[in-house]
């Protein structure tokens, strides 16, 4: 494990010059493949020493966040080609690899708390460095203050952990129901919940991802959002009993939230805004399958968050395609796409259609594992499920339909067909989604 954090930290001489760049990528997914043939086929700790180690969930979001970074750099060919602080660019997301590695990969809760922040700041200069408008910098003090205002009760719970438990370890967060007050439960959830982000602390990321460059919103949407469902998953052994008792308001609004977000989504006219609310609609499924607390919801909401990461993640890289060529992510611009680039239009159908959670895709999966879990937990919540299950296929249908039909733009004349580079990019977000369901036992039995 030590040899997959010491390569990616040797790494970093490369980004010297920007010749390197398809090195760096090479060589990013030579690691990404090593690690994922690097199964760990126990189900309990390993790794190294009272700081690092791996279990399955931890290893999936690791080959989640690694493979996410290295089509990071292939998305982001427009920075090399025009030479706009390319060296840097690429240490950045290295930087951020390493951040994410540690992150997933901590035992102590104090090291999962720095590296949980310290991820922010390769992000932040992301949005500020290689952001499209003036605007990026409101942007990055929107995510930077409601990321870290929400953090620092986080911070003295976990304190207050060592305190009470005498030690961090994540495998020993047993027995510690007696120091579950409300305040404590609340200092503890709610990072974590402005992370993943839940409705009413969500307003930071749609204004991150529309001023992001394709880079930033691929792994805001693909790593950084599954921050703080894995920051639930790991908190919860300590928070379980009161976790029953104020289960119930989590659970209601995120999933009231979501429909709210998922009528939004049918309002939305620019491309990137449209999936970063679904982004919200999606992850309020997630939080209520944790809040529920059951083996079928923990499970499957693993499931649709690496599921979540892939798909969003392609969106996001076909938004940016359609921005390269028109200059503009408005929905009235990019329309009749179908016409100008028709070999595209059936890579915007099969992510259209992930997000959609159609088979064989993972998305399905988690999410007729999510809909079982809330449904046995409270069959009042069918009502709401439907409603967002429907929007959410609405929503999608709406995109697909005004992006790739009706009449071209009349200020367009002239539009590049896909570069090989980009069909290689979208068929490595959309392969290992629908590949993964073959083997369901790795995202759902994990537990």
């Amino acid at each position: 494990m030590l040899s997959f954090l010491y390569f990616l930290i040797f790494l970093t001489p490369l980004c010297i010059s920007s010749g390197f760049w398809w090195l760096i990528c090479s060589l990013l997914f030579f690691i990404s493949f090593i690690y994922f043939f690097s199964f760990p086929y126990f189900f309990c700790w390993g790794g190294l020493g009272y700081i690092f180690g791996c279990d399955l969930i931890s290893y999936g979001l690791v080959l989640l966040s690694l493979w996410i970074c290295v089509l990071m750099i292939l998305a982001s060919e427009s920075v090399f080609r025009l030479g706009y602080f390319s060296g840097f660019f690429t240490f950045v997301v290295i930087a951020l690899t390493i951040m994410l590695y540690c992150t997933f990969s901590s035992i102590s809760l104090l090291s999962f708390y720095i590296f949980f922040e310290s991820s922010l700041i390769p992000t932040l200069f992301l949005i500020l460095g290689w952001g499209y408008q003036p605007e990026r910098v409101q942007a990055g003090i929107y995510l930077l203050f409601y990321t870290l205002l929400a953090s620092l009760p986080l911070l003295v719970g976990i304190l207050f952990v060592y305190n009470s438990l005498g030690s961090l370890c994540l495998f020993l967060l047993r027995g510690g129901d007696s120091l579950v007050g409300g305040l404590f439960y609340i200092c503890m959830v709610f990072a974590f919940l402005v992370s993943m982000p839940m409705f009413m602390v969500h307003l930071w990321l749609p204004s991150a991802h529309v001023e992001a460059p394709v880079a930033g919103s691929m792994i805001l949407a693909g790593v950084l959002l599954k921050l703080g469902g894995y920051g639930l998953l790991r908190v919860f052994p300590v928070l379980f009993s009161f976790g029953f008792s104020f289960g119930i308001v989590w659970v209601a609004l995120s999933l009231v939230g979501g429909l709210f977000v998922s009528l939004f989504c049918m309002r939305q006219t620019d491309l990137k805004s449209l999936i970063a609310y679904s982004s919200v609609a999606h992850m309020s499924m997630v939080i209520g399958g944790i809040m529920t607390l059951n083996y079928w919801g923990v499970c499957s909401s693993f499931a649709l968050m690496v599921a979540h990461g892939l798909c969003s993640s392609g969106l996001f890289c076909l938004s940016n395609i359609s921005y390269e060529r028109f200059g503009s992510r408005s929905l009235l611009v990019n329309s009749g796409l179908i016409n100008l680039m028709p070999s595209m239009a059936m890579w915007w159908f099969l992510l259209s259609a992930c997000n959609m959670a159609a088979p064989p895709s993972l998305n399905l999966l988690g999410e007729i594992g999510l809909l079982s879990s809330l449904v046995s937990w409270s069959w009042c919540l069918m009502f709401v499920l439907i409603f967002l299950s429907f929007f959410s296929a609405a929503y999608t249908l709406y995109m697909y339909s005004y992006s790739q039909h009706g009449s071209i733009y009349s200020g367009v004349y002239s539009c590049s067909l896909g570069y090989v580079r980009e069909f290689l990019l979208l068929f490595l977000h959309w392969f290992p989604l629908n590949l993964i369901i073959l083997k369901v036992d790795v995202t759902v039995f994990w537990v």
